[in-house]
Order: C-alpha cells, then structure tokens, then sequence
C-alpha cells in the first residue's frame, strides 16, 4: 500500500460524539497540569482556574469576538453558578493562571490525542514534519520589544513578527511540538529545540531549507532511531561509499569547521543514503538518515517526501480556519 492510500485510513472505528469541550479537555488533565507547574488554585474563589483553561481555550476559537462574548458563548459560570461576565476580573485571573501550566496542558492533551488517533505508520514509523511559519503581531511597545521587525535596505516591516517552528504528525496535521522567538531567530535553531521532544524511532520530514548537517546530527542523536529526510542541497558534495541499488546510494559528507565550532558533537563526516529519483518530470536527489535498503526500499523512501505538503495543509488550516484570514495575532503582549 502507498502511503498516499494508508493517509486516508486515520479511524479505524468512528469516534465518540463529543458534545462540550471537557470532552476533548478533561478536568482531570486540566488539575494534572496544575500538579506538575506548582499552579496553586483556591477552592473558595469564585471564578476557579480550571475553568480559565477553558475559556483560554475558547478565546482561541472564537479568537474574533471580545471576551464578554465568549463567556456568554461558553456558558461559563462562577462557583454560585451565576454566569461569569467581569472582563476585568478574567484578565487578572488570566495572569494568575500564567504560561507554565497552559505549556504543560498542550503536551499533556498533544500525547493523548496522538495516542488515540490511531495514525497509519510508514514501516513502522510514525510520520512527522518540521517547518517554519511567521506570525505579525500587534504593533505594541512590548511586542516590538520582543520580536524584531523584518526589514531590508529599502523598509521595514510596520509590525513585529514572531517566528514560529512546529512539528506535525502528517496524517492528522495533530501538532506535537512548537517553538517560537523573535523573528530574526534562525530557524534551524529553533527546530533544534524540538528534537527533545521528538519520539523515538520516527521519520521527520524536513524542507530543503532546513539543509544543515549540525541540526541533522543533532537530531539523529538526541533519541533512539529518530530518522530524517529532507532534499539534497543544490551543489552539495559528496563521496558514494557504495551503491545500494540503482541512483540509490551511501555517502559521505564533510562538515565545516564553522559549522562543528556551532553544533556540540558534530563530526567531520556524516553518513547518509542519498536516492536519485524523477518526481513530476524532473530529477530529485533525497537525503536520508535510512540507511538500511533492505527495511527501507528506495522506492518508498522515494516516494516519501511529496507528503511533506500535508504541514503546509496543516498551517493552512490554522491560519484559515482558527484565525479566520485574519493576518495579525490578538495579543498585544509577548
């Protein structure tokens, strides 16, 4: 079966009918979160932080509309069970509530949710994709102080933009890792923090602007079995080691000085299996960490890469359908 087939067989069963969002987000996980960030809730408070999580939860779904309608829209209500309308008393609950515990909620609910989507694997391996997008904040003193301001000999840009690299799981475009920083942050640094987040004995797919044998070392040794797959750089060198079928070959590949004073570990070669193949027409060179031919055919490997294309589905459908076309994020604070 081709994976282009096994992407289009995600559920095996239908899934349970989910009628509120503590159906997605559970309580129990919501107070597992709080236990692991020291968050501290009061019992006697009126509007409890549990249910803060929900309505951070709502704001980004109904990101468009002022806060006193999305608590109306999510029928939230305070421990008297009268509704809960005071924008001001929200927002100070908000800073109470803080990052760490919202951090730890994504990871919690991301695993969860990975766990019981039944993804299709691809010889085994679930199937990931690394790639950057850049967000355009508000134009706020803070945000400008935060974020840089894309800009070239001629302008610069009117508003601060946040850099952002995610890490999806193609068949769901479910993400499962995410790191942002200013806009003038490489982005190969950034995916680069993901690695530890990565699991173990999986294929990421990277684009060709993520070529760097400091970030692709670092990523295959930061677990057990974390493959990498991405194009070939135009004019890279390399010497065949020996073929492993036709246009299918191992290589050697030299690294820089600069690039082993950047990256902790990096050796002055690296192998790799490099597959020749057409695509569409036009001849594709694909490097990959998946050296064995024999579990690994190059005609799959080959084949792998034209679904890297699903992360761009998947950015595609945030700033779609979360933010509604909309070119510039709500907040006015980093």
């Amino acid at each position: 079966m081709h994976l282009s087939q096994a992407l289009g067989i995600i559920n095996i069963t239908a899934p349970e009918q989910i009628q509120t969002l503590s159906d997605l987000l559970p309580l129990d996980i919501i107070q597992q979160a709080f236990s692991l960030t020291d968050t501290v809730t009061l019992r006697k408070r009126k509007f409890p932080l549990e249910s803060m999580v929900w309505l951070v939860m709502g704001m980004a779904i109904y990101n468009g509309r002022p806060l006193s309608h999305i608590v109306n829209l999510m029928d939230i209500v305070d421990r008297t069970v009268r509704p809960f309308t005071a924008p001001s008393s929200v927002i100070q609950r908000r800073k109470i509530l803080g990052e760490d515990a919202i951090k730890v909620l994504f990871q919690l609910t991301q695993q969860q949710w990975n766990l019981e989507a039944k993804h299709p694997r691809w010889h085994g391996l679930p199937l990931l994709g690394v790639d950057g997008v850049v967000w355009r904040t508000q134009d706020t003193p803070q945000n400008a102080a935060a974020f840089s301001k894309s800009s070239n000999q001629h302008w610069k840009a009117t508003y601060p933009q946040v850099r952002m690299v995610c890490q999806m799981e193609l068949s769901s475009h479910l993400i499962t890792a995410s790191t942002f920083d200013s806009f003038a942050t490489n982005e190969m640094h950034l995916a680069a923090r993901l690695a530890a987040e990565t699991a173990d004995d999986s294929i990421t797919l990277f684009d060709k602007g993520f070529y760097s044998l400091g970030l692709l070392n670092h990523w295959q040794n930061a677990g057990k079995n974390r493959h990498w797959l991405l194009p070939l750089k135009k004019n890279t060198q390399y010497e065949v080691i020996r073929k492993l079928g036709r246009k299918d070959m191992l290589v050697t590949l030299k690294t820089s000085p600069q690039a082993r004073r950047q990256w902790e570990g990096l050796p002055e070669e690296m192998t790799a299996r490099l597959i020749i193949r057409k695509i569409d027409g036009k001849e594709r060179s694909i490097l990959t960490s998946l050296t064995d031919a024999m579990r690994y055919p190059g005609a799959d490997v080959s084949e792998l890469y034209q679904h890297r294309w699903e992360i761009e589905l998947g950015y595609r459908e945030a700033k779609q359908g979360l933010l509604g076309n909309r070119w510039t994020l709500r907040s006015k604070l980093p």
